[in-house]
């Protein structure tokens, strides 16, 4: 297992209550690999402890990107919330925490 940001890097921002997490593959390989793996039900479990709704995946192939839109994870969102980040703005890195079981290919440096 690897962390998701060996092979991947993400942006993310709020949307009201909501949030979105933009993952972009660091290879074409890495993006089939993503895009079979990383899932809407994958990255919902993830952020489950903090209150996400049912999250939607998007793809945008000609970025080599995933976008995933988290209901409710901000809890209000801008001045509403009591969160400290109630931007979403560390969301994506917290993303590229998340645990994966890659293959060596997408991140040993041969």
């Amino acid at each position: 297992m690897i962390p998701l940001r060996q092979i991947a890097f993400a942006r993310s921002g709020d949307k009201g209550a909501s949030a979105n997490v933009a993952v972009f593959a660091r290879s074409p390989a890495a993006y089939a690999w993503l895009r079979d793996h990383l899932t809407a039900t994958a990255v919902e479990e993830y952020f489950r402890p903090l209150g996400v709704g049912t999250v939607t995946r998007f793809e945008v192939p000609n970025l080599e990107a995933l976008n995933f839109l988290l209901p409710a994870i901000l809890a209000g969102g801008g001045s509403r919330s009591l969160r400290i980040d109630a931007q979403g703005k560390t969301l994506g890195m917290a993303l590229l925490e998340m645990p994966v079981d890659a293959p060596a290919k997408f991140f040993s440096r041969s």
